[in-house]
């Protein structure tokens, strides 16, 4: 098994190619750089697939795995919270050995799926990206598989300081990536974009710094592990764990984002190219709301107690503001932006439940707004890059050229607002339900909230429906008569969601029972 499945080359094999797109051999070769593109990020996909296909079967590392069964109690069926286990090591040495500091990898049920989730979409952005990059397509994709190894890292991360490593290296592609091909002020927003994250992680870094002093004191010996620091976290009072808490939420908050911490996302979007909008709505939100559950619901269990209900109240302002300014957003990028922001409040929401169902529900929100929103900001590039323009007001009657773009445009603003049989609809019902019923959050002024915010969802519906009348179903302008249709690359993209959304949206369990141990391991720390 060892021999197979490796994390270490599901992390580094997209940094080593990236370093092969930058050799002279591909200058001036688009047609050959792109192909190479799409066969690795296929051959990776698939790769990332053997690990949930292997997990269940996965025996090595049984010290390890100890190590975290204690942590997790008795999992229902005997199932292992981790499955794959791996260190790079230097010479035979860990990383900074004398200070605890190593480079370990590790994926369990949740971390699997986003790992997952990175590969498909950078396959499909690298299937996207044809006629829409035109310049410097060597750096492109050597920026892209870049930034694909940096959030691989931050998913499999097992160390706090190699996490913060990985989250790091993410900004610098991402940078790049925007400035270099996006539009409008894209320098602007690529600045922007950096310096609000950048701030953020500055912010987590000494909430990872405390961790790892009161670690230190617990213990008197130096550790950054994860899972050694939640076995020795109930030494620490309570009112410095939430101090902890408070500064690693606040790096966190601007990656999810979390209103007011959100002012860089709309900009990002707007000015950034197709491809990378899909990867940064895929899965760098996804980001924070991972840090959330890693760290601070699982570290800082006592902590997380306290800071929930607030967080309930900042859940629903991001779900009603967002909501409310996207009605009356006038570029579609914009909508589908705050379209986002809306929905990373119902996960807040979820994770704040504090019990199986609501996080189980935030988890599976996250996979399937990944899936989503990169599909809506990838029909919002393809009418952009026919018509030269995103303004309602300039856009209309495109179903009447355009039939199959608007049938599965039609299929991903019904999934965006969460109708059944779409994998929107599984994670949205599954947070509401958890957060209404969360004992721990039991009092009538959370369940208001929590009423209120399914009733937001009308207003959802409303700018998404508005979104898909005034482009596809409106008075149609003559000049937009000459349009094509999709191409047949598109087409693929396109099919390939919108299976991918019904199929887990009609059944959904396997990605429920795998996430499922590891998610009763962390809510028995709250009795939830």
């Amino acid at each position: 098994m060892g021999s197979i499945i490796s994390l270490k080359l599901l992390v580094f094999s997209p940094l080593l190619i990236s370093i092969v797109f930058l050799l002279p051999i591909f200058s001036g070769h688009t047609v050959l750089i792109r192909r190479f593109a799409k066969i690795f990020a296929g051959l990776h996909f698939l790769y990332a697939l053997l690990f949930y296909v292997f997990a269940n079967f996965t025996t090595e590392n049984d010290n390890y795995l100890s190590l975290i069964n204690s942590i997790a109690g008795n999992v229902e069926n005997g199932q292992l919270p981790l499955n794959f286990f791996s260190e790079l090591t230097f010479f035979g040495s860990s990383w900074i050995n004398s200070l605890g500091i190593k480079l370990t990898f590790g994926l369990d049920g949740i971390s699997l799926f986003f790992v997952i989730l990175t590969s498909f979409l950078v396959l499909m952005t690298c299937i996207a990206s044809k006629g829409i990059i035109q310049q410097k397509h060597s750096l492109f994709y050597a920026l892209i598989f870049i930034l694909e190894t940096a959030i691989l890292g931050v998913f499999a991360s097992c160390d706090m300081f190699e996490f913060f490593m990985f989250w790091e290296l993410e900004l610098i592609p991402m940078y790049f990536l925007i400035s270099l091909w996006g539009d409008g002020k894209a320098k602007k927003s690529a600045m922007k974009f950096l310096l609000y994250t950048f701030i953020g992680s500055l912010f987590m870094l000494v909430g990872f710094l405390m961790l790892y002093n009161f670690n230190f004191i617990a213990t008197g010996m130096f550790s950054a592990d994860i899972h050694t620091l939640t076995l020795n976290i109930d030494t620490t009072p309570v009112y410095l764990q939430i101090l902890a808490s408070l500064f690693m939420l606040f790096g966190f908050a601007v990656k999810l984002p979390i209103i007011p911490f959100h002012t860089w996302l709309p900009n990002a979007h707007v000015d950034a190219p197709t491809p990378v909008s899909m990867l940064l709505a895929g899965i760098l939100l996804k980001m924070g709301g991972y840090g959330i559950i890693r760290f601070n619901l699982q570290l800082l269990p006592d902590a997380f107690l306290y800071i929930a209900p607030y967080l309930v109240v900042l859940a629903f302002i991001n779900i009603i503001f967002a909501a409310i300014v996207a009605y009356y957003q006038n570029d579609i990028k914009a909508i589908v932006a705050y379209s986002s922001i809306s929905t990373m409040g119902i996960v807040l929401l979820g994770i704040c439940s504090l019990n199986t169902l609501g996080i189980a529900g935030a988890i599976f929100l996250m996979l399937a707004h990944g899936i989503i929103s990169a599909t809506l900001f990838f029909i919002v590039g393809t009418i952009y890059k026919r018509t030269k323009t995103r303004e309602l007001v300039q856009l209309g009657g495109l179903a009447k050229v355009m039939p199959r773009l608007a049938g599965f445009s039609l299929v991903f603003m019904f999934a965006g607002i969460g109708v059944p049989a779409t994998m929107g609809f599984v994670g949205e019902f599954l947070s509401f339900v958890g957060a209404f019923g969360s004992s721990i959050l039991n009092n009538y002024m959370i369940q208001t909230i929590v009423i209120i915010s399914i009733l937001v969802l009308i207003l959802s519906a409303a700018y998404l429906l508005k979104l898909i009348h005034k482009v596809f179903y409106g008075s149609q302008l003559e000049r937009w008569n000459s349009l094509s249709d999709i191409t047949n690359h598109e087409f693929v993209i396109l099919f390939v969601m919108t299976f991918v959304v019904i199929i887990f949206g009609v059944y959904p369990m396997p990605i429920i029972d795998t996430i499922s141990p590891c998610i009763l391991s962390i809510v028995e720390a709250f009795g939830g």
